[in-house]
């Protein structure tokens, strides 16, 4: 089984690192037309939305193994080789979030490579930074990409059921603290009952979603939302892929030894009539 080993890195590395036989590059951008119009050289396409579809009665679900397998091979993706992963705000539709750099990174990890390469900063500190962009396309082949699916970062709905309880264990909603707080668009107002809320925007640079902040100020924010390393954590947001940022933070930038992302979240929570939610800042005040 491969463990996967996840890592932040510059600008300026992954420029010395471009013509590296041993690594490949994934733009994940929001619309293929913003790779179009300007990508590093050397990346290929993969669109995040390609990764789940309606599953049960849940409207997003990772897609069965065999699928994510093959469209990593057709990306000509190895998981015994390194991968590097940047995203950006669209340089054609202006949609990205900056989720689509960790959901893209964590899933990577979730099914098995190795090493994962994160821009810290994304395209736009790329950029910024007056590094040069593409419009060629590398050729790829489809790889033989092992699949191995790492049950260890992740829960089910049972499995959170039967753990979110503990007084070992820390339940942190990562969505803002409206959302949180309030109702939004699901059938339930509010979040999980016991939960603490870190929104994972807070952890990452005010004007890039995609650039870590400094890392005492992120120590400081964990510190004051009690979110410790010494507990069991679990994450969830929406639908599991704002819980992926926080989660890529707390497990291979800080090292937290437990942390697990609640995939079905506050969706699948809903999904059970019997299920509460609570409304207001909840049981630590709010930021």
């Amino acid at each position: 089984m491969n463990l996967p080993n996840v890592e932040w890195i510059n600008p300026k590395w992954l420029n010395e690192n471009l013509h590296n036989p041993d690594l490949s590059i994934i733009d994940c951008q929001p619309d293929v037309h913003d790779y179009i119009k300007a990508h590093i050289e050397g990346a290929v396409y993969f669109n995040e939305n390609h990764l789940r579809a309606f599953s049960g009665n849940l409207p997003t679900h990772y897609s069965p193994p065999e699928c994510i397998a093959n469209l990593f091979s057709l990306a000509g993706l190895k998981s015994d080789k390194s991968i590097a992963v940047y995203g950006g705000n669209g340089v054609f539709s202006k949609t990205g979030d900056g989720l689509e750099q960790s959901m893209i990174a964590y899933s990577l990890a979730r099914f098995g490579s190795s090493h994962i390469l994160i821009l810290d900063g994304g395209l736009e500190k790329w950029t910024q930074e007056g590094f040069n962009t593409s419009k060629e396309f590398p050729g790829t082949s489809p790889s033989d990409f092992k699949l191995s699916i790492q049950n260890d970062l992740f829960l089910t709905y049972k499995q959170f059921c039967e753990i979110r309880n503990n007084k070992n264990t820390t339940v942190v909603d990562v969505r803002p603290r409206v959302i949180y707080e309030g109702r939004a668009m699901w059938s339930k107002p509010g979040h999980i009952p016991g939960a603490v809320n870190l929104p994972w925007r807070v952890l990452m640079n005010h004007d890039n979603p995609r650039l870590l902040r400094p890392r005492p100020q992120i120590e400081e924010l964990l510190q004051t939302r009690k979110v410790f390393p010494d507990k069991s954590v679990i994450l969830y947001c929406g639908t599991g892929r704002e819980a992926t940022s926080a989660f890529l933070v707390l497990k291979y930038l800080l090292n937290y030894p437990d942390v697990k992302i609640f995939e079905g979240s506050f969706t699948e929570w809903c999904t059970h009539p019997e299920n509460p939610t609570t409304t207001g800042p909840g049981p630590v005040d709010k930021i």
